[in-house]
């Protein structure tokens, strides 16, 4: 018998963030949302009746310290996302995904949380020698979002070995879904959904046959959900959904799904992008069940059907 936890979801307003809230919600738990609302959006929590929201930084210590007291569990979501952002701006990266999480693990470790989840990146591979990429590939990240998430990731087990405070670590590949709007800094699929909604052209750096591990945002909710309450289990898990697509087949797709043209430029390749990209996501289905659901062509089409009315936006 399922029994109602505490949980606090840092970021619980972005795009991944809110939908975990709603889920986790929705499966009876007490749900408390932490974020400071700089890419996240209220209303994407509005909607979530019982959800107790804090405005707050992952970089105020008390503040945080204050939000994790009582809680069973702590679902890590908050960062500064992107390796074109992050090479923009480093020092505000490691500020947010260095000092943030640290700042998140000693809250935990002082309250006696149970687990964090810590959402961290296939940034931390960097350029990749071997598909599909296991979860003990070689780890040479090339940006400073990809060493932030990987020093992260690094400390979360050290706090597991030193204070026996569970922790787990899900690398996300390309994550897309509802409630994800554009970004000049964020996901892909946004993007180019923002230039066909503005009838502008979708930029493509490359030849466009590089390939990208694309995951639903609710594959990568019942990731977070599943590790977080499997007894037992930490450590790091790649969280994708184990197929590949090139950037050509994704543009041609989202004609389908909306029925509209649109003019595509190449342009040359840009600093921190890798060639390919496909998750080997064995170990978190051998530890905790994690199979991928939502087929990607349904999940695009949903996403469309979303983003359309400009919700993307916003």
């Amino acid at each position: 018998m399922q029994t109602n936890k505490n949980v606090l979801v840092t970021g619980g307003a972005g795009f991944i963030g809110s939908n975990l809230s709603a889920e986790l919600l929705a499966q009876g738990h007490n749900v408390t949302v932490f974020d400071n609302l700089d890419s996240g959006y209220l209303q994407n929590i509005e909607p979530l009746k019982g959800v107790t929201f804090i405005l707050g930084d992952v970089r105020d210590g008390h503040l945080l310290g204050q939000a994790i007291e009582g809680k069973d569990y702590v679902f890590h979501l908050a960062a500064s996302v992107g390796n074109k952002k992050s090479i923009d701006f480093p020092i505000i990266d490691a500020e947010i995904n260095v000092i943030g999480t640290l700042n998140v693990l000693e809250a935990a470790r002082k309250s006696g949380v149970k687990k964090v989840v810590f959402s961290s990146s296939a940034g931390t591979f960097g350029e990749l020698k071997s598909l599909p990429i296991a979860v003990d590939h070689p780890m040479y990240p090339d940006t400073p979002y990809g060493c932030s998430k990987l020093y992260a990731e690094k400390v979360c087990g050290a706090y597991t070995h030193l204070y026996g405070m569970e922790t787990v670590a899900l690398r996300y590949f390309n994550v897309y879904g509802l409630n994800q709007r554009f970004d000049a800094y964020g996901n892909v699929i946004p993007i180019f959904v923002h230039k066909m909604l503005h009838d502008e052209t979708i930029m493509i750096f490359g030849d466009g046959e590089q390939t990208r591990d694309f995951v639903n945002v609710r594959d990568v909710v019942q990731a977070n959900i599943k590790s977080a309450f499997t007894p037992g289990v930490t450590g790091a898990f790649n969280i994708g959904s184990g197929t590949q697509l090139t950037v050509n087949r994704l543009v041609e797709l989202l004609k389908e799904v909306s029925g509209l043209s649109t003019k595509v430029a190449y342009g040359p390749l840009r600093p921190g992008d890798v060639r390919d990209s496909l998750a080997d996501i064995s170990l978190g289905s051998e530890q905790f069940g994690f199979v991928p659901s939502v087929e990607f062509p349904t999940g695009l089409r949903e996403y469309w059907e979303w983003a359309k009315y400009d919700k993307v936006t916003r």
